[in-house]
């Protein structure tokens, strides 16, 4: 079953040059990058895209980490790609992902108060949808 969801290379993996590396791990494992952009993330563009966590603790951090620096959004296109992209990223916390994972090879913790834990990718077909249009149109 053909899916498309929306990867984005958050600032730290940016910032760190590791852009390159995890699009080629997304081709590699046989996505499609359909569409690729890179940009400073607007405020309106985060409180849409994280609406659901708006109110909780770690939600002004984390918008403030994606204000920090710019992003890359890409949609990603395949059979299964948004269980498949999940995995490929590991596990939400970089010090117990899996080797082999993009957290488990290129993530680690680095102290700080919010996770910098380098990728996103959409959760379910329906935010795969809402989250392209919030960084597509």
């Amino acid at each position: 079953m053909t899916e498309r969801t929306l990867v984005l290379i958050k600032p730290d993996g940016v910032e760190r040059g590791l852009t390159g590396e995890i699009l080629r791990r997304v081709e590699a494992k046989g996505y499609v990058i359909t569409r690729l952009t890179k940009l400073d993330a607007a405020p309106d563009q985060l409180a849409a895209h994280y609406s659901e966590h708006e109110g909780k603790p770690f939600y002004q951090p984390l918008v403030d980490f994606m204000l920090s620096g710019p992003v890359v959004a890409a949609v990603v296109e395949g059979d299964e790609v948004i269980k498949g992209f999940r995995s490929l990223a590991g596990q939400t916390d970089p010090t117990t992902a899996a080797p082999g994972t993009i957290r488990g090879d290129l993530g680690r913790d680095w102290g700080v108060k919010v996770q910098k834990n380098l990728v996103h990718g959409s959760d379910s077909v329906e935010s795969a949808e809402r989250e392209i249009s919030i960084w597509f149109g």
